[in-house]
């Protein structure tokens, strides 16, 4: 019986989170990755080796490992020294030299699966160094993506300064997929840089699979104040189109008091509310459960949980 195939369209700390999770269910996962981070080690080794952004990618990795944690962790390590190597993750240093020696970023992915044991297809988006650029509802043009999230703005477009070669891998993904999940994460410089790309869109809109997002649990200061889950679904169909988006994965989960408060006082997040009385004007289903969890202080979807309803939804499909 083959396999169910799910593409994932994400970047960052939300696609890691899934993707922790769902290694461990029988389905074939290709994950395709932003490229356009410029932020920290990645902005650093962009401007200094003229790379596409990897720190995303890294990170992805890292979470698809096989390999013993110990392993894992010092792919996320960050060098502490007086030099230039100061604050650089090592998974980041290795993919560079792969990408020098290659000239490639799907070949420097694919050695650098080889090495962490990683049993499932990761993609960049692009092989370009694409620089992602926001317009805020006030006219305002800001370039690239950490001045994007840093900026504390609300955005009315999203776009890239160059036009970006999407690779044939991924339309050849889009295209043979079962499910394509949109992961949570940064609404404007995690998932928008696929949505952005009109030959993407047009892929997944030809498709068969089923489209499933799986929304934010907390707000984004400045670029989703307010925002509930229709308000997510709302901006991403304006680039995807009108009912693209089949489903919807929301946490329901009732946190300590404190700890939102901790968030709003110092992070200037909210949680993301579920405005069932918008959601109910949608065409979309929405899944809802205890996801989150607090163990550590900070707020994180349980992996496992939420990799279930993800299956569940898959073979009910």
């Amino acid at each position: 019986m083959r396999r169910k195939k799910i593409v994932l369209l994400g970047g960052g700390t939300g696609a890691s989170t899934i993707l922790r999770g769902l290694k461990y269910f029988p389905v074939d996962i290709t994950a395709i990755i932003t490229v356009s981070d410029n932020g920290r080690s990645t902005g650093r080794l962009r401007k200094e080796f003229s790379t596409p952004a990897v720190g995303d990618i890294r990170h992805v990795l890292s979470n698809l490992s096989t390999l013993p944690s110990e392993v894992k962790d010092i792919m996320e390590y960050r060098m502490s020294t007086y030099s230039d190597l100061n604050g650089h993750a090592m998974g980041n240093l290795l993919l560079t030299a792969f990408y020098q020696k290659t000239g490639s970023l799907k070949k420097s992915i694919e050695y650098f699966s080889q090495l962490l044991g990683v049993e499932h297809t990761v993609l960049p988006l692009s092989e370009d160094c694409l620089t992602l650029m926001g317009e805020t509802e006030d006219g305002e043009i800001i370039e690239g993506e950490d001045e994007i999230t840093h900026a504390n703005k609300q955005y009315k477009r999203i776009f890239y300064k160059e036009e970006p070669t999407i690779s044939q891998e991924v339309f050849d993904a889009i295209e043979e997929a079962d499910l394509i999940l949109l992961s949570m994460g940064s609404l404007y410089t995690s998932i928008m840089p696929h949505v952005i790309c009109q030959n993407v869109v047009s892929a997944i809109r030809k498709s068969k699979a089923k489209v499933m997002y799986v929304c934010n649990a907390m707000t984004q200061p400045g670029e989703t104040d307010n925002f509930g889950v229709s308000d997510h679904v709302k901006t991403l169909e304006k680039y995807l189109g009108k009912n693209t988006i089949d489903s919807v994965i929301v946490s329901n989960t009732v946190l300590p008091q404190e700890i939102l408060d901790k968030y709003a006082r110092e992070e200037e997040k909210d949680l993301v509310k579920i405005d069932y009385d918008n959601i109910s004007k949608g065409n979309y289903e929405v899944l809802e459960d205890d996801l989150l969890v607090t163990d550590d202080g900070t707020i994180k979807h349980d992996s496992l949980k939420l990799s279930s309803i993800i299956f569940s939804y898959l073979m009910r499909k």
